[in-house]
């Protein structure tokens, strides 16, 4: 998840190397085939995104002599020699890393090793090649960190049968046991995924005079109001909900004509059965029986701007020393990354049937915990809260050459098309489940291309807007129609029906400068970074 810091990263952030105390959360994701073989290579990983990265994050390996840092005697250590020893340390591990812990301890090494890298001074004349070898490091802690993701827990695990829903509630979960629920939670589709960025949105907001509000984007690829609806009612339990719920979405997901594969497919899982038999997922609530390691980070000593920047980040830990110590979680000499703890189902045996071939389930505690399946590979496309951000513009000149046009009337998300039935009967279920919660519920029919509205779709998209206002005005909840908002505006967009990042962005404004929606007030100090 380190996509966005690596492309926007800045001499100017390279150059800043104050000292800060902070606990660095280590993420996961997907893993690249092979290992790096040395400290200077670049290591191939994934694109990922990786918010507000430390800038002088560091670290003193616990094994090794440490030195004396302190205002009266201040022991200057080389940047640069440091850098270099503890990516030797990474990349000789990593040549025979073959558990999760292996690679966390990976992954701690190259967390020092940029630390002291980018603590190489500004006039030093070593620090261009610092800054380019700052860069190296970090993709290696992007692999190091994937492979973390990828050697997870094998334990019994059970799945929805969705792989974007089982990773998305495993990180809804773990930021839920982080921060606390949301304060506005996004619900829908791939286009609700792909089309409202959880960070603008609370940025915007920020900016309008609703600062420190949380955002979480719980979208799941192919989800109707059926999924909708069952993620809500039934997957979470009342204590996670939040205090708002901004479904954003259109008439696709709506249509009760269209064979509902994804929650076909959620219902028959494992899961949903364990759910009908009381169980709710959840991680476990407590923490792991782990040795906390201390490190220090590395500061320069004799230079005034160091310490102001030093002062500033240190004043709101009241008292601690001015060279205050990190504390990372560790299993053994490895770190512990916040969303590694998988959840479990505490399973009792499964008997078959031997007639239907079917798997029957025996009832099992509330309290068990329940199992959600590792896609590693989805990890490193997804951030923090949930956003899966796309770069690529639509280009119809392009596009098309590449896949076939489809018109509206060969479309099967259009297939018999029907506004009542059973995703209606979803969406009431929501409305009413919402209003008796007091959980204010916005539904955004998200932007489409002109090239995507051809004269059936079209048709489709008047009777929704139709339909929605008339029960946004029966029932009580807010609708917001931008289906028609920037037809032309294919620099906003990543295909002919789903937004690119910067429709997102787009979007996530509009939503924020909306002065007819009342937006909370945030329930927790908690902040999600």
């Amino acid at each position: 998840m380190i996509r966005r810091y690596i492309d926007s990263l800045s001499t100017s952030i390279l150059k800043r190397t104050c000292a800060a105390a902070a606990v660095l959360a280590l993420t996961v994701g997907s893993s690249p085939p092979k290992p790096p073989n040395t400290a200077a290579a670049s290591g191939s990983s994934q694109s990922a995104v990786l918010a507000q990265f430390p800038t002088s994050l560091l670290a003193r390996n616990a094994n090794q002599t440490k030195k004396s840092l302190s205002v009266s005697s201040c022991t200057q250590n080389d940047g640069f020699t440091e850098a270099v020893n503890f990516a030797t340390q990474a990349s000789n591990l990593a040549q025979s890393a073959n558990s999760k812990q292996d690679w966390d301890e990976v992954a701690a090494l190259w967390v020092q090793a940029v630390a002291w890298m980018q603590a190489v001074p500004p006039g030093s004349p070593k620090r261009a090649f610092a800054e380019k070898k700052v860069i190296e490091y970090m993709k290696n802690l992007v692999y190091s960190q994937q492979q973390a993701g990828a050697t997870r827990s094998q334990a019994s695990t059970v799945s929805f049968s969705s792989d974007l829903l089982d990773e998305k509630l495993e990180l809804y979960l773990s930021y839920v046991a982080a921060v606390g629920p949301p304060d506005v939670l996004i619900v829908g589709s791939s286009r609700a995924l792909q089309g409202v960025d959880p960070q603008q949105l609370k940025q915007s907001l920020a900016e309008r005079g609703s600062p420190g509000l949380k955002v979480f984007n719980f979208s799941v690829n192919g989800a109707t109001a059926q999924v909708v609806d069952f993620q809500l009612r039934r997957l979470l339990k009342p204590d996670h909900l939040p205090q708002m719920i901004v479904w954003a979405d259109g008439v696709r997901g709506f249509n009760s004509g269209r064979d509902d594969r994804t929650f076909n497919s959620i219902v028959d899982s494992e899961g949903s059965q364990l759910l009908a038999a009381g169980v709710r997922p959840e991680l476990p609530s407590d923490e792991p029986n782990v040795i906390p390691l201390c490190y220090r980070f590395p500061q320069p000593c004799a230079n005034n701007t160091f310490r102001r920047a030093q002062a500033s980040v240190d004043r709101p830990l009241s008292g601690q020393d001015a060279h205050s110590t990190i504390k990372f979680l560790s299993r053994g000499t490895g770190i512990l990354p916040v969303a590694s703890n998988a959840a479990r189902y505490d399973l009792k045996p499964i008997a078959a049937d031997a007639a239907t071939q079917k798997a029957q389930l025996i009832p099992v505690s509330r309290r068990t915990r329940v199992a959600i399946r590792q896609v590693s590979e989805l990890a490193d496309s997804i951030d923090s809260n949930g956003f899966m951000a796309m770069s690529d513009t639509y280009n119809p000149n392009t596009y098309y050459r590449e896949r076939a046009y489809v018109s509206g009337q060969y479309d099967r998300d259009y297939e018999d098309f029907n506004l009542g039935g059973k995703q209606a009967t979803a969406f009431n279920s929501v409305v009413a489940f919402t209003k008796a919660r007091k959980i204010p519920l916005i539904f955004v029919n998200l932007p489409l291309t002109d090239d995507y509205l051809d004269g059936t779709r079209l048709w489709a998209e008047q009777q929704f807007r139709q339909r929605m206002q008339q029960l946004s005005q029966q029932k009580g909840f807010a609708f917001r129609d931008l289906s028609q908002r920037w037809p032309g505006r294919n620099d906003y967009f990543f295909d002919p029906s789903h937004l690119n990042r910067f429709g997102a962005i787009a979007v996530s404004r509009l939503l924020a400068a909306d002065s007819s929606i009342i937006w909370p007030r945030p329930k927790s100090r908690r902040s999600d970074g």
